[in-house]
C-alpha cells in the first residue's frame, strides 16, 4: 500500500519558523525559478555545434522588435538562432512545463507521489499510434491521405493517446463513479497490451524504420520547427492555464473526496476534467517530441519538497522548473556528443532514475515508521 501524499493534519502551505512572511519567501523562490529559466533559455540559444556569444544572442533577439537595429550579431548567428535554436528551446520549455504540471495534477488525483502521467495510458497509446504510423505509414497513407505524410506521425500520436486515455477511463467508470484503483489497473493492462503490439510492429520494421523508432521512443527535439511548436502550443497552453483553476479543488481532494464533497465540490467531475487536461498536455508533448520520462514524476515532487503541497503555488512552480529542466536536458543532449545528438529521454532518465530510487526507498522507510 502506498503512502498517501498528505493526511488531514498536513498543512496545505509550507510553514517556517522564520520571521519572513510566507508570500515573501514564495516570491523569492519564484524569482529564483524565473532567473534559472532565463539562464537556461540563454544557454540553449548560445551553445550547440557552433557557440554564439551572449551579446550576439541578445542582439539578434532585440533586432526582432520593429524599429530596432543592432549589429552585434552576424547573419549566420541570426539564422541559427531564429530557425534552429529558438523554436527548439521554446518547444522544450513548453513540453517540460506541460509534463510537469500534468504530473503534479495526476499525483494529486491519485493522492500518490509515485503517480506519473503514463498511468492514464496517454503515453502508451501515443507510442502505439506513432509506431504504427512509422512502420505501416506507407500502407495507410495512400491516395488523398498521402498529402498528410509529414504531419501524420504527431497527429496519430496525439489521437492515439487521447483514445487510450478515454478507453481506460471508460473501463474504470461505473454508475458515474470513477474508481482510481481500477483506473490504475486498467492503465497497467492497456499499457501492457499496447506494448506487446508495439513490440510486434518493431519486429516487422526495417533498418531505417528502426532508427526512427529508436529516436522517437527515447525522445528527441531534433525535428523542432516553428510549425511543430505552433501545432502543440495551443493544447499545452490550454492545460497550463486551466489546470491551475482547479488548485483549491485539488487541495481539497488531497484530504479526501469526502472533504471535497462537504466543501460543495463535485470530486468526480473535477478528477475527470483534470485527467482529461493532463492527457491533452502529455499527448501533445509525446506527439511533438516522443517519449520523455521522469519529468512528470521528479519535478512535482521536488517542488513539493521545496515549496509545499499548496497547488496554488505548486503548479506554477512546476511549469517553470519543468521548462528549465527540459531546456537544460536538451542542451546537454545536443552538446555532450556534438555534432551527434543523444536522445533527450536518455538524459532525463539519467537525471530522474536516481531520484526515483531515492523516492522509493524513502517511501519504504516512512511505511516502516508507521
Amino acid at each position: 500500500m502506498t503512502t498517501p501524499l498528505y493526511s488531514a493534519s498536513t498543512p496545505l502551505a509550507s510553514e517556517s519558523d522564520t520571521d519572513t512572511p510566507k508570500w515573501t519567501r514564495v516570491q523569492i523562490q519564484f524569482g529564483l525559478l524565473i532567473a534559472g529559466l532565463m539562464l537556461a533559455v540563454l544557454g540553449g540559444l548560445m551553445f550547440g555545434a557552433a557557440a554564439i556569444p551572449a551579446r550576439a544572442v541578445l542582439s539578434s533577439l532585440w533586432s526582432a522588435f520593429p524599429g530596432v537595429s543592432s549589429n552585434a550579431h552576424t547573419a549566420a548567428d541570426h539564422l541559427i538562432i531564429w530557425q534552429l535554436r529558438l523554436p527548439r528551446v521554446l518547444l522544450a520549455g513548453c513540453i517540460g512545463a506541460g509534463l510537469a504540471v500534468a504530473g503534479a495534477a495526476i499525483q494529486a488525483v491519485f493522492r500518490n507521489p509515485l503517480a506519473d502521467p503514463g498511468l492514464i495510458g496517454v503515453s502508451s497509446g501515443s507510442a502505439l499510434a506513432a509506431i504504427t504510423m512509422i512502420v505501416l505509414g506507407d500502407l495507410i497513407l495512400v491516395g488523398a491521405l498521402a498529402q498528410f505524410q509529414l504531419v501524420a506521425l504527431p497527429i496519430a500520436a496525439f489521437i492515439g493517446g487521447l483514445i487510450t486515455t478515454a478507453l481506460i477511463y471508460r473501463i474504470s467508470t461505473m454508475a458515474g463513479i470513477t474508481r482510481i484503483h481500477t483506473l490504475l489497473l486498467a492503465g497497467i493492462a492497456i499499457g501492457a497490451l499496447t506494448g506487446a503490439i508495439s513490440g510486434v510492429l518493431t519486429y516487422l520494421a526495417d533498418d531505417v524504420q528502426l532508427r526512427s523508432l529508436t529516436f522517437w521512443s527515447m525522445g528527441s527535439l531534433g525535428g523542432a520547427t516553428w510549425p511543430t511548436l505552433f501545432s502543440v502550443l495551443p493544447w499545452i497552453l490550454l492545460a497550463l492555464f486551466v489546470i491551475p483553476y482547479f488548485s483549491n479543488a485539488l487541495n481539497a481532494i488531497l484530504l479526501g473526496e469526502n472533504v471535497a464533497q462537504h466543501l460543495g465540490m463535485n470530486a468526480q467531475r473535477i478528477k475527470k476534467g483534470v485527467i482529461a487536461l493532463a492527457a491533452l498536455a502529455v499527448g501533445a508533448s509525446v506527439a511533438a517530441a516522443g517519449m520523455i520520462g521522469f519529468v512528470g514524476l521528479v519535478i512535482p515532487h521536488l517542488m513539493r519538497l521545496w515549496l509545499g503541497p499548496d497547488h496554488r503555488i505548486l503548479l506554477p512552480a512546476c511549469a517553470l522548473s519543468g521548462a528549465m529542466l527540459l531546456i537544460g536536458a536538451d542542451l546537454i543532449a545536443r552538446t555532450i556528443a556534438a555534432p551527434a545528438e543523444i536522445p533527450i529521454g536518455i538524459i532525463t532518465a539519467l537525471l530522474g532514475s536516481p531520484f526515483f530510487l531515492w523516492l522509493l526507498l524513502n517511501q519504504g522507510r516512512q511505511s516502516r515508521l508507521h
